[in-house]
């Protein structure tokens, strides 16, 4: 069985393929998952690191804007193609496409910023409870026999440990449009700060669009939902470790069309605010008479 730590971190670790000296050509693995389709967020955060390879060490990824154009094959590899947009005295651009047979699966625009000195505010981060008080995923999903609950329980990079009710087999009795869940990387990360803002990505596809379900009463287990990431944007305000305890505080604004807006803030446990996220997918119900 492969451990999913060191899958993570060799998925980031993206092989330098330039064709020509004036490319910046990367590719990288897909990893497994059960249903056949490339984790959105993996993608996502290979991109960070390919981008990321081209500018200067002094200069981190602040925010980013990605649309996922199309689901990707796990058994296929992933090319990132980098496309050096800007640099100026502060800041440089960034855009990286993803591509599997030659048809582009992601397209993001990322900026970096140098160390400069201005206002400092955040938000204050909520009180719950602490994360050694609450289940982890692991135990919720225990002795399910489903190939994605299997998953989900011991097959992920992160620990997660939701502060409400997982919404994993039933849908939220309050519906409520927000949530909170405690999680880290399972294992230590090397001290790269880079890989630490790609994993921090990386984790943050994993629930966010539950806030929505929430709000409507729905589980991941209710039959006919699909349920589809369209973009992703992030922003990071503060340097994180990814291996430490971080609280992901979520909530959904709005819904309509078949589509749902989701937005994060991700505190560390001392309760710095260390990034936000925003999110809108597809998901879909089956019809009343279906």
């Amino acid at each position: 069985m492969i451990d999913p730590l060191s899958d993570l971190i060799n998925s980031l670790d993206l092989t330098d393929t330039n064709a020509r000296t004036d490319e910046d050509i990367f590719t990288g693995p897909s990893q497994w998952m059960p249903h056949g389709r490339v984790f959105g967020g993996q993608v996502v955060a290979q991109s960070v690191v390919a981008a990321s390879r081209t500018v200067s060490d002094d200069r981190h990824i602040h925010s980013l804007h990605g649309y996922f154009l199309r689901p990707g094959d796990i058994d296929l590899p992933i090319t990132f193609a980098v496309d050096r947009i800007h640099d100026g005295r502060s800041f440089s651009t960034r855009r990286t496409q993803a591509y599997q047979k030659g048809l582009p699966i992601l397209s993001m625009i990322a900026s970096f910023q140098d160390e400069d000195p201005g206002l400092d505010h955040q938000v204050e981060m909520p009180q719950v409870p602490e994360p050694e008080s609450l289940r982890s995923d692991e135990e919720v999903l225990a002795g399910i026999d489903h190939p994605v609950a299997k998953y989900w329980a011991s097959g992920r990079a992160f620990e997660m440990r939701h502060v409400e009710d997982p919404i994993y087999l039933s849908g939220s009795s309050g519906q409520v449009a927000h949530q909170a869940i405690w999680m880290k990387a399972i294992g230590k990360l090397p001290d790269d700060p880079v890989l630490h803002r790609a994993a921090m990505v990386y984790a943050s596809d994993f629930t966010l669009l539950e806030s929505v379900l929430r709000r409507h009463g729905l589980a991941w287990a209710n039959p006919g939902l699909k349920v589809a990431s369209l973009d992703h944007a992030m922003w990071w305000h503060r340097d994180g470790r990814a291996d430490e305890w971080m609280l992901y505080v979520q909530e959904s604004p709005n819904a309509i069309g078949g589509r749902g807006l989701a937005l994060g803030r991700i505190f560390n446990r001392e309760g710095t605010l260390l990034a936000s996220v925003a999110q809108e997918g597809m998901i879909r119900t089956p019809a009343p008479d279906d």
